[in-house]
């Protein structure tokens, strides 16, 4: 079974980030998630817009969410801070996905019905947070789940994040998890799109 494979962007933009952003959704990259905290709207804005508008609808934005119906995007990251404000006032019904971020299966368990897709972390041992180390018994995530993925009207769908490469893609695709969201393994290459480009080959 092929897993989904998403992209998440440093937190501090480098010269030519956007240029390779560009690169990577032209290299077949469905979902960019653009995570930039701290950052204005401005820099947000001329970021999305150094991008080709025919990729605009495959990001996501963590931040500054009025941009998302501005520019087409595909939808908005909510971060725990935002979280507890609320969704953006664009939903529900709006055709924009809703995401977000937890860091246990109780807590997944108790809030995911509300998102389109969420991101459990941290499943492995970050590749650029050091000491962001994994905390999980990975031997009780997959029987989770499983159970979700039964019941009627399943929803969301559940990624593993953090520490993921093509080391890993594999175990994640055994534990159940719908896809892997991805930072260190594209970004600390020297050649971003070529390391996205062979985690494809292991995902298939």
């Amino acid at each position: 079974m092929a897993v989904q494979l998403l992209v998440i962007t440093p937190p501090t933009t480098a010269p030519e980030e956007a240029r390779v952003a560009g690169a990577l959704l032209a290299a077949g990259l469905a979902t960019l998630h653009l995570r930039k905290p701290g950052a204005p709207a401005e820099a947000l804005a001329a970021y999305i817009e150094a991008i080709p508008a025919e990729f605009h609808c495959r990001l996501v934005l963590h931040s500054h969410h009025a941009l998302v119906p501005r520019y087409g995007l595909r939808g908005a990251h909510l971060t725990a801070a935002r979280r507890a404000a609320g969704p953006p006032p664009w939903r529900p019904g709006s055709g924009f996905t809703l995401s977000t971020s937890f860091h246990s299966l109780a807590e997944v368990a108790r809030h995911r019905r509300r998102y389109d897709y969420v991101f459990l972390s941290p499943v492995f041992d970050s590749l650029s947070k050091p000491g962001y180390g994994a905390a999980f018994d990975l031997g009780a995530v997959p029987g989770a789940l499983a159970r979700w993925a039964a019941r009627p009207g399943y929803r969301p769908q559940v990624l593993a994040l953090s520490g993921i490469g093509a080391a890993n893609l594999d175990a994640v695709r055994s534990m159940g998890f719908a896809g892997a969201a991805v930072l260190g393994a594209v970004w600390q290459s020297p050649d971003p799109v070529a390391a996205f480009r062979a985690l494809q080959l292991v995902v298939g």
